[in-house]
């Protein structure tokens, strides 16, 4: 399975009732953005003809995305031609005679423009759209925009994936560089601890020295961070590796090495060791932040 990413943009648009039989011909917009999210977390902006699209759509979007804020907006535009207005007589009446009745009862009572009686709701009545035709095009439309969305997750998730690898190796680099200094810089803190000593008026113990030294080295020794380390990043590897929704899995391995990380850092007993513990943490962060996109 591939890695996804949590950010990403879709759009596709179609029409309805595009037929020659068709009175009204609208087109279909539906957009979804996608960002990053902690779960996932579903907004709609739908015209009230689709409202009760609304609960097929969530359950279309919770099967194909596991993570991730998610914005889906869909716009109906009508073309003006074969949109014929009619008035319904009836319903004109009806509003007719309710005026009537208040300028009975009131003296000073303004008198409604005709654009205001067309816009009394049932005066003025439209070619209707087939509403099973409506809803048909808007779900193959959203259908259509979703697995454009998933595509776009899909191909910034492999480009993340390529970054975290890099930066993988460069953290296993950084670690066989800490390896290789720890001998010489063992030695230098014998030589070190042997030189203080020396110049000190009385004799010591041999033994004490040893005990002092192994404390010394004890206190300074990073091999269990660096092994650890080597073990957090085979795991990373692994779970790149194994893709799906991973983004939590990874998040919790970044907390793992920037601890390990720390440790090395506040053990630090000489400045390659310190620029070491540093260029660590670095790459570190520039993977935390980038594994924040990852479903």
């Amino acid at each position: 399975m591939s890695v996804h990413s949590m950010t990403a943009f879709a759009r596709e648009a179609s029409r309805a009732g595009d037929d020659v039989d068709a009175a009204v011909s609208t087109t279909i917009v539906v957009e979804l953005r996608s960002v990053n999210h902690r779960y996932l977390d579903c907004h709609f902006k739908l015209p009230d003809a689709l409202r009760a699209l609304e609960p097929q759509l969530r359950e279309a979007l919770s099967q194909g995305l596991s993570r991730g804020k998610i914005d889906c907006q869909i716009r109906l535009d009508s073309d003006g031609a074969g949109n014929t207005l009619r008035v319904n007589r009836e319903r004109l009446a009806e509003v007719a005679a309710a005026a009537a009745v208040v300028h009975e009862c009131f003296d000073k009572v303004a008198k409604v423009s005709a654009l205001e009686v067309l816009q009394f709701p049932g005066v003025c009545e439209g070619s209707a759209q087939d509403e099973d035709q409506l809803f048909t095009a808007a779900r193959e439309t959203f259908d259509a925009a979703l697995a454009s969305l998933r595509e776009t997750r899909a191909r910034e998730g492999a480009q993340l994936r390529r970054f975290l690898s890099s930066r993988l190796d460069s953290i296993a680099g950084e670690i066989e560089r800490l390896r290789e200094l720890l001998p010489e810089l063992r030695r230098g803190q014998e030589e070190r601890l042997r030189a203080r000593l020396g110049e000190l008026e009385q004799p010591v113990d041999e033994g004490r020295i040893e005990q002092e030294l192994v404390l010394l080295l004890h206190k300074a020794d990073v091999d269990e961070e660096l092994d650890r380390l080597s073990t957090h990043i085979d795991e990373v590897g692994r779970v790149l590796e194994r893709g799906g929704p991973c983004g939590r899995r990874l998040d919790f391995l970044m907390q793992e090495l920037n601890r390990e990380a720390n440790t090395i850092a506040s053990k630090a007993s000489a400045s390659r060791t310190t620029q070491g513990a540093v260029e660590l943490k670095v790459l570190i962060e520039q993977m935390r932040e980038q594994v924040q996109n990852i479903e």
